[in-house]
Formats: structure tokens, C-alpha cells, sequence
């Protein structure tokens, strides 16, 4: 079985399910999942777990994400893009660049925004596109979104062309719908593309075409990112040799059963924990057991290694 990350580019006219679907056939096994809805119009970055790396899942939909988008000004629609049906048009002549950039700078922070119909999220078990597309609308709460820095690439009215850094849970063809408001014209989202999210970035992306073909070459492993490289920023510690059996359990562990000397790692701290193997097992957190009294004292308190979250199990 393949564990690792693929960094997918999500083409035009697949969902997120689509995706996973066809990489199921190409690599023959069942165990992969999305880290977070793309829209069938939307293009660009999507990492796809397999195997054990199916943990991460939540932790990347989590994510901050960067986007470029066309925000169309004067059309407005019911899904808030433009595949779907245009509920009014307005005139855009009287707009300045000016304006639509001071508006634009106001959504810079944080905001609360009304998830659009046109959506996954659920109502009462219900997905709220399956609603929209029954005629039902149903009262939706404002979710707290953060939009960190957005950069306009270019002016061309109506037409704006905008580079966005977000916070997960933001819709960008929401964002696009309520600057339109604000400007009083409407506005609808004219094309996406997710560039990156957490490491993983569009140059490095693959399509599925070429995953297709790595596989019948035997080559993808060659392009699957290990699970721990997202946690490259913590401490690595190694297990003795035979001294694996309460990690591998997920039972906590002390210093002695360690190789490296961990004194520099702090209370609290999570560390990358490998059996002495080098294979990755888990994300472990750090905990001192006993009372420090002084400075010095520190050799007197015993560390403790608690598991928070497992890759790796004995087999």
C-alpha cells in the first residue's frame, strides 16, 4: 500500500470526489482522501492523502490557502460563480479603480461570512447544494473567516483580477459576492485557482494524466511526500533499538528509551518520533513528571513522551 501525500492539480470539471475516484483506479487501493473541497469550475492544488498519511487529512483542510480569482463585476448569480444562473445585471460604468480598491482593502481581516447555498456544508444532514438545487433555501449561521492579504493583479473593469491568502472555511466566490455588494453593483466570481495550501504549492502540482503514467512506470512513490515532512518544523527523536513496543502501542514512553539526549526539547513541545528503523511513528508531546525547585534542577525531572497523534503501528 502507498502512504504519502500527492500534490494534485485539480483540472477543470472534476470535483474533489472525482479526483479521489480516479486515483483509487490508478493505484488500486482504496484507502486515500481529499483534504478539501474544490468546486468543478475551480483549478489548481489538491493534496490527496493515501494510506496512513489518511490521518492528515483534517489537519491540511485546516490550512491557510492561497487563490487567484476574476471577480466580474455587475452580474450577480444564484450560486455566487459564473456557472450559474444570472439573478441581476447593473451598470458598472460609474466605478473607478479608486473604489474598487479602497472596497477591496476593507475585506482584508477578519470577517463573518454567509456560506453560500451553492455549497457542501450541512443543514440538518443535509447538504445545502442539494437544497438549493430542490428551491429550498434554509437560514445559514456566519462563519468567522480571515482574509490575510489580498493583492490586486490587475483593473480592467468589470473585471478584477486578485491574489487572496485566507483562512480555511473561506469562499472565495463568497468574498467576490460581497465586495460586489458593497461596491453596490454585485459581482460574481468568474474563475478560480487554488495556488497553494500549507507546503504545498502549484509548481510542484501533478495532473492526474501524469500521475496515470508514473504509476505504470512504477515511479510514484518518487513523488509521494512522506507524511512527516509536514511536520518538519518539530525535534526528531529516535527509539532505541527494542524499545519501540510502548510507541508503537501509543503508550507514553521516557527519555531512557531514546538514542538522543532530549534535554533542549521543552515541556509541552511536540517532537517527530522513528523507530530505530528510521520509520516515522507517530507525533509524541513532551511532558515533565516530577518539581523542578531550581534552575539546575532540571536532570532531577523525568521526561515523558505522550502520543498525540499515530502513524505507525507494530505490525
Amino acid at each position: 500500500m502507498l502512504n504519502g501525500i500527492l500534490n494534485i492539480y485539480k483540472e477543470k470539471g472534476f470535483t474533489s470526489h472525482d479526483v479521489v475516484a480516479k486515483l483509487r483506479g490508478i493505484t488500486k487501493q482504496k484507502k486515500i482522501g481529499h483534504t478539501g473541497t474544490l468546486d468543478p469550475d475551480a483549478e489548481g492544488v489538491l493534496p490527496v492523502c493515501l494510506g496512513r498519511a489518511t490521518k492528515v487529512c483534517a489537519l491540511l483542510t485546516e490550512k491557510d490557502k492561497i487563490y487567484e480569482t476574476t471577480l466580474l463585476l455587475g452580474k450577480m448569480t444564484d450560486t455566487q460563480d459564473i456557472s450559474g444562473t444570472v439573478l441581476k445585471e447593473r451598470d458598472t460604468k460609474g466605478l473607478t479603480e479608486q473604489d474598487v480598491r479602497k472596497c477591496i482593502d476593507s475585506y482584508v481581516g477578519t470577517y463573518d461570512q454567509l456560506p453560500p447555498m451553492y455549497s457542501a456544508l450541512k443543514v440538518n444532514g443535509k447538504k445545502l447544494y442539494e437544497l438549493a438545487r430542490a428551491g429550498v433555501e434554509v437560514e445559514r449561521k456566519r462563519r468567522r473567516v480571515t482574509v490575510y492579504e489580498i493583492e490586486v493583479t490587475e483593473v480592467r473593469l468589470p473585471r478584477i483580477q486578485m491574489r487572496v491568502h485566507c483562512s480555511k472555511g473561506t469562499y472565495i466566490r463568497t468574498l467576490c459576492h460581497d465586495i460586489g455588494e458593497s461596491l453596490g453593483c454585485g459581482g460574481c466570481m468568474e474563475t478560480l485557482l487554488r495556488t497553494k495550501v500549507s507546503c504545498f504549492s502549484l509548481e510542484d502540482s501533478l495532473r492526474l494524466s501524469e500521475i496515470e503514467r508514473l504509476s505504470a512506470e512504477e515511479k510514484l512513490e518518487e513523488v509521494l511526500l512522506p507524511v512527516d515532512a509536514l511536520f518538519s518544523e518539530y525535534p526528531k527523536l529516535t527509539l532505541r533499538t527494542g524499545k519501540e513496543a510502548k510507541a508503537y502501542n501509543g503508550n507514553p514512553f521516557g527519555q531512557e528509551e531514546l538514542t538522543e539526549d532530549p534535554s533542549g526539547i521543552q515541556d509541552g513541545e511536540p517532537v517527530r518520533i522513528y523507530d530505530s528503523q528510521g520509520q516515522f511513528v507517530g507525533i509524541f508531546r513532551c511532558r515533565m513528571k516530577g518539581q523542578q525547585t531550581s534552575a539546575d534542577a532540571r536532570e532531577r525531572r523525568r521526561m515523558e513522551f505522550r502520543v498525540e497523534k499515530m502513524f505507525l503501528t507494530q505490525e
